[in-house]
């Protein structure tokens, strides 16, 4: 264990922090949006909202478990790009995208990026102690109240004066879904950071809400598994097992059980989130990594970044809670080996690629763009270094 959290510790402070750094734009704010699979950086592409607020999570937690003053002033430099251009002063909300200089690209409005800058905002907030970033993710929670919910849970696309819209964002294989499992996952965790910092009350009703709706809706007690894309009244629109997703939403309900800190809901849902560990570990884990997800009981091999990372983390939380799952703990260790013989891109300023195949071979796609953040695996690397208790 000692290794495995020694390296993961190196890798995030010689690697990952070091990376996202060099991303900086200092010219219009934020951070460049996308490098391509050559490695050649565009300047002039759109910067993701998400994307910012990804890194503005991420260099806030660094900030928070190393204490270097540099990762707070790149915290804060991701948190001024998204007051002065994300945010929409007219209508409220965060937009979808910018273009490289900070003009709006795409008005739309989504609650996961609401949550995303929910989620950022508040750990800016502990890790600056700027009131005004508080107030902001106060005023993201209310708006998300306000106007992202309906009668049976949380609406997701919407246009700049948020009436409804297509999710097309949000909705793949071959669905359009009003509701989706990952849009609710990032509430929950949104709403857990902003009661943690802030122990709001009716945070935390809706936060009990959330977890009931994961609870009720979203897991399915037959099959053991969550439910990913759902109509407007959580009717399942698809037979997908989603990995990934599954994993890491075992130990992020954890994470809000464990804030919440109300016994008699975690008594309910708890072994809900070790019904899904363990059948991640018996009908996903395939020896040393993960596929993405199976659809119609068919596998997508692929092993992507995002999906490895989770997996260290919920089977490292799957131990802590059942210390005598020894198992979990090899498979944590296990994937990290995979993670740095083929997930980690070795080439020279490069990060990790995108997703490789069965056999390794990477995927030409980009090592940054709008989905592709340090949010999963430096999260990775902070999480595993917390839980050990490593002054690494």
């Amino acid at each position: 264990m000692r290794t495995f959290v020694k390296e993961i510790g190196r890798h995030l402070k010689e690697d990952l922090i070091p990376f996202w750094e060099g991303l900086k734009d200092e010219e219009y704010g934020g951070y460049y949006g996308w490098l391509g699979y050559d490695l050649k950086l565009d300047k002039e592409s759109g910067k993701g909202c998400i994307l910012n607020s990804r890194i503005l999570w991420f260099f806030s937690n660094a900030y928070r478990l190393l204490g270097w003053e540099n990762l707070r002033a790149d915290a804060e430099h991701a948190y001024r790009f998204l007051k002065e251009h994300c945010l929409d002063a007219e209508y409220g909300g965060i937009y979808w995208s910018l273009t490289y200089d900070g003009q709006v690209q795409d008005d739309m409005k989504h609650t996961y990026n609401q949550a995303f800058a929910v989620y950022a905002l508040s750990s800016y907030y502990e890790a600056s102690e700027d009131p005004e970033a508080l107030a902001l993710a106060r005023s993201l929670f209310r708006l998300i109240e306000e106007r992202c919910r309906d009668e049976y849970g949380y609406l997701e696309a919407f246009d700049r004066k948020f009436r409804p819209a297509d999710n097309e964002k949000l909705s793949e294989n071959g669905v359009m879904a009003e509701k989706t499992m990952n849009t609710l996952l990032h509430l929950l965790e949104g709403y857990t950071e902003l009661y943690r910092v802030a122990k709001d009350p009716e945070v935390g009703r809706r936060l009990r809400y959330l977890l009931d709706l994961f609870a009720e809706k979203v897991y399915n007690r037959e099959l053991g598994r969550q439910e990913v894309f759902f109509d407007r009244n959580w009717r399942p629109l698809i037979d997908l097992y989603s990995y990934g997703h599954d994993i890491e939403s075992a130990w992020l309900v954890d994470r809000a059980l464990e804030v919440l800190g109300d016994s008699a809901c975690t008594e309910r849902i708890r072994p809900i989130t070790r019904e899904i560990t363990k059948n991640i570990y018996e009908r996903a884990l395939e020896g040393d990594s993960m596929p993405n997800e199976a659809e119609n009981g068919v596998v997508d091999t692929t092993r992507v970044w995002w999906v490895q990372a989770e997996a260290v983390v919920g089977f490292v939380n799957g131990w802590e809670k059942n210390p005598q799952r020894t198992e979990y703990l090899d498979a944590a260790e296990r994937i990290w080996r995979y993670i740095c013989e083929n997930v980690i891109d070795k080439r020279n300023g490069s990060e990790w690629f995108w997703a490789v195949d069965k056999d390794g071979k990477p995927l030409e796609k980009p090592v940054v763009e709008p989905w592709k953040c340090p949010y999963h695996n430096g999260r990775m690397c902070m999480e595993v270094i917390r839980r050990s208790g490593d002054d690494t």
